[in-house]
């Protein structure tokens, strides 16, 4: 159920976590173009002070968090540190929403803050779901908070729902990322730039080299459960590669309604950040049925991507099976961008640590990160003990 709290007359207030990241920097574009529908109440960045500087002059924050470097923070008198000052980015009460652009756990505990304060969320880090879905939608529907995806494949099947209970299948679009037409052994003596060639994105390099193995689309699988309480076996995924189709709904009567639109990051996050009303705002041009000429799709490859089945499983089974298949895939594709093990090695490494695992059913907050410390400390022991460091 999502709950309308605005008054549409004011300004809708926000603040941005991650906000030198790719959808933090794109999101300010969005809010540039919209500045009569927007007050930037807080800031948030890593270690890109520069950026972050230059956010502040353009933007005027009442506050800003880093993560490292608060002396280089220049025009803001108001400068928080750390996961600490996240969460008190996160209690204020002032603002209406809070986008989560933050990548990794880092993003769970603040925007458990947030919802805990009736903020609503537009998310955009899938660490949150992946790692404690059943906490965080329950506390949403407890303190009466939106959350409202980011992701292009989530926002889009968002937009398609008029009514979850007469759905009856979520189908999830996948690009096929850059091995879509090679081989297995083409994906095994692949290179890092090979792996970060995406035909249609422009991500960060952890999310780049998920889209590669497909583990992206098992995460979202996995998020799609949690967003709008679906059973696993009524999310599909389909290979298109166009990435035009955003994704889909089917209705039980047969009716399927898809969202439709060119590759462009803006979109969703315009939507997610101005629900429910909609804008003129930043667009791609206009989508062309005639200009596209054709639309592809295809089964995905379960062998040649097998992140996609222990993704299911993980999902399936529930508690911090999530945690360990999500912990130990961060690790190994660190690793790959390291140069220290091939790419495929990401999911037999992943599936190792995932299969040992003893499962929590149901964890807590402090439970999960545990788990998740546990699985990383773990999965790096296995890759330098397993593996030998290669040369990219």
């Amino acid at each position: 159920m999502l709950y309308l709290k605005y008054n549409l007359v004011m300004k809708k207030r926000i603040s941005i976590l991650g906000s030198t990241g790719s959808i933090g920097t794109q999101a300010l574009e969005v809010i540039e173009k919209l500045s009569d529908k927007f007050e930037i109440i807080s800031l948030s960045a890593g270690g890109n002070t520069d950026l972050l500087n230059k956010q502040i002059e353009k933007f005027h924050p009442k506050s800003v968090c880093v993560s490292s470097h608060p002396e280089n923070v220049q025009g803001c008198k108001n400068v928080l540190f750390g996961s600490e000052g996240l969460e008190e980015i996160c209690s204020n009460q002032e603002n209406d929403i809070i986008l989560v652009a933050v990548s990794g756990k880092i993003g769970l505990k603040p925007t458990i803050t947030a919802i805990k304060n009736g903020i609503d969320i537009a998310l955009a880090n899938k660490e949150t779901l992946v790692m404690a879905g059943d906490i965080v939608m329950k506390l949403a529907k407890d303190n009466n908070v939106n959350i409202v995806p980011v992701d292009s494949e989530h926002c889009a099947i968002h937009q398609c729902i008029k009514d979850i209970s007469q759905v009856e299948k979520l189908i999830i679009t996948a690009s096929g990322g850059p091995f879509l037409n090679k081989t297995i052994e083409d994906m095994k003596s692949a290179t890092v730039e090979q792996a970060l060639a995406h035909p249609r994105w422009n991500m960060g390099r952890k999310i780049t080299v998920d889209s590669a193995t497909l583990m992206n689309k098992g995460l979202e699988i996995i998020e799609a459960h949690h967003l709008f309480n679906m059973p696993y076996d009524k999310i599909d995924v389909v290979v298109h590669p166009q990435s035009v189709v955003h994704s889909a709904i089917e209705y039980v009567d047969g009716s399927v309604i898809a969202q439709i639109g060119l590759p462009s990051m803006h979109i969703p996050i315009q939507y997610a950040i101005c629900y429910p009303e909609r804008y003129e705002g930043i667009k791609s041009k206009s989508f062309s049925f005639s200009e596209i000429a054709r639309l592809d799709f295809q089964a995905p490859d379960f062998e040649k991507f097998p992140f996609l089945n222990l993704a299911y499983s993980a999902g399936r089974t529930g508690g911090t099976a999530t945690v360990a298949l999500n912990g130990a895939d961060e690790e190994a594709v660190f690793a790959f961008l390291n140069g220290e093990i091939k790419l495929y090695d990401i999911y037999e490494i992943a599936e190792k640590i995932y299969s040992s695992h003893n499962v929590i059913k149901n964890p807590t907050i402090d439970e999960i990160f545990e788990t998740d410390k546990e699985i990383r400390e773990k999965t790096k022991e296995l890759i330098h003990r397993s593996y030998q460091c290669l040369s990219i």
